[in-house]
């Protein structure tokens, strides 16, 4: 019994330290390719002081990059803007975004892939660079803005 305490006493710290790391979303986010049917790839780079919880928040700070960010390419046809453009409305939407955002939320349903084994580990000072390969389904997320008022649609006009 006491040994089950210790290890979900471990579990819970351990998701405490990701939930702390992933609110400040501390990561850098770059195109890598377009895939069919509005899937897009890109490499996602999440610091931390250990490289694994680093690692584990990739899908989280990918999905975000895609709504807040955007993301750069080689070329500009290869860049894209972020879906919302008011960078206010996640503090005036917090509500929706931390549901959003929650461990195991609704923004796993855009996040269709992660290579597993293929994380790229630098050390720099005290804390790690995790650079991870994520596909999004960023036409899918869009529509789901666009539902819950965040974003206007595209045939909204000007």
């Amino acid at each position: 019994m006491m040994v089950m305490l210790a290890c979900s006493s471990v579990y819970a710290d351990k998701k405490k330290k990701l939930n702390e790391d992933t609110e400040r979303f501390r990561y850098d986010i770059e195109y890598c390719k377009t895939a069919s049917d509005g899937m897009v790839v890109v490499k996602v780079w999440s610091y931390s002081k250990r490289s694994d919880l680093a690692a584990a928040q990739a899908r989280k700070n990918a999905v975000h990059g895609v709504i807040f960010r955007g993301y750069t390419g080689q070329t500009a046809a290869a860049s894209q803007r972020p879906l919302v453009t008011d960078p206010a409305i996640e503090s005036i939407r917090a509500d929706f975004f931390e549901a959003f955002f929650d461990d195991e939320g609704p923004y796993m349903r855009y996040v269709s892939s992660m290579l597993d084994g293929s994380a790229e580990v630098r050390k720099i000072r005290k804390e790690y660079k995790v650079g991870v390969v994520v596909t999004v389904n960023r036409d899918l997320l869009r529509k789901h803005l666009e539902e819950a008022g965040i974003v206007r649609g595209l045939s909204s006009g000007f």
